[in-house]
């Protein structure tokens, strides 16, 4: 009785060491399941569909290619252009959004009357829906009715009315403007949270020792609002990068192929022309180009953290 009394806590601690060590993994499970259904997946799923020559009203006529559609792609003069676009689509977003974003912010951070009204109102542009804001752009982008040719008219800074979105030199430029507007405020609330954390004694010994605004602004606040930077920077970037609704709502990639980014490119090849080889094969290849970026970022930030 005694040897029974004596093993059966022993047993009951091993098996309680072991079901603790278990138990995080036991809760992470059903998450890991279902991003593994519904994220990776789908991911090997595309990356398999984009070996084969699929095309949907040809299903008879679907074969195993290898890396001809990758082939195919880098011979593509519209991927190409769409590359650039996409380039030129992230460059100039983000650094406007972010930029916009910290001078808005620098502003909501100093007191002055209805402050609180103003924060509210500064997050309508990124609580409408996307399709809302292509469509009202759309109208103020409009040759005939906008309200941005009559302002510009009367202000005699052009003579007659730009057709914005159909002149290829000009359209990713206003669209560029359109997302511009709907994403600053997503840097403005989180560049605001940072300046709430920048102690104010900091300020305060920086004016004593004669510290101007510029030196305090370059000294104290950047320094404190860099992790934000850091963080805002890289999520834009891939939802910017990502996105394709205001485009395909405005222009439709168009005119010509003057708007086409890459995911717009991939879609429009695999939903409208039915061709899923080769628009997973631009999905692919894009989802390699920005993960490459992310990771290079992330090396980045992680040695300038270390230093």
């Amino acid at each position: 009785m005694s040897l029974s009394a004596t093993s059966s806590p022993r047993r009951r601690a091993t098996f309680d060491w072991r079901s603790e060590r278990l138990l995080p993994y036991v809760l992470l499970a059903p998450a890991f399941v279902v991003t593994l259904v519904i994220v990776f997946m789908p991911m090997v799923q595309a990356v398999w569909t984009s070996f084969y020559d699929l095309i949907l009203f040809k299903p008879n006529a679907s074969k195993f290619v290898g890396f001809g559609n990758y082939v195919k792609l880098f011979n593509d003069p519209v991927f190409w252009a769409a590359l650039w676009n996409t380039l030129l689509w992230i460059g100039l977003t983000v650094p406007l959004q972010m930029g916009l974003g910290l001078l808005t912010a620098l502003l909501l951070n100093r007191e002055f009357p209805w402050r609180g009204l103003a924060r509210a109102l500064i997050i309508i542009p990124w609580a409408l829906p996307s399709v809302v804001i292509a469509l009202m752009w759309r109208w103020i982008y409009d040759p005939n009715t906008g309200v941005l040719n009559d302002i510009l008219i009367y202000l005699s800074v052009v003579q007659a009315a730009v057709p914005w979105l159909a002149d290829p030199k000009v359209a990713i430029y206003a669209i560029i403007a359109t997302l511009t507007w709907q994403g600053f405020p997503f840097f403005a609330v989180m560049i605001l949270a940072g300046l709430q954390g920048i102690p104010k004694s900091q300020y305060e010994a920086a004016s004593i020792d004669g510290a101007s605004s510029w030196r305090q602004f370059l000294h104290i606040t950047l320094p404190g609002i860099a992790p934000v930077l850091a963080t805002a920077g890289l999520l834009r970037v891939i939802w910017v990068a990502n996105s394709m609704d205001v485009i395909f709502v405005m222009t439709g990639g168009g005119p010509g192929y003057a708007t086409y980014t890459l995911p717009l490119y991939a879609f429009i090849k695999a939903r409208q022309n039915l061709d899923f080889g080769y628009g997973t094969s631009i999905a692919v290849t894009f989802t390699i180009l920005l993960g490459a970026f992310v990771v290079l970022y992330l090396a980045r930030t992680m040695r300038e953290v270390e230093r």
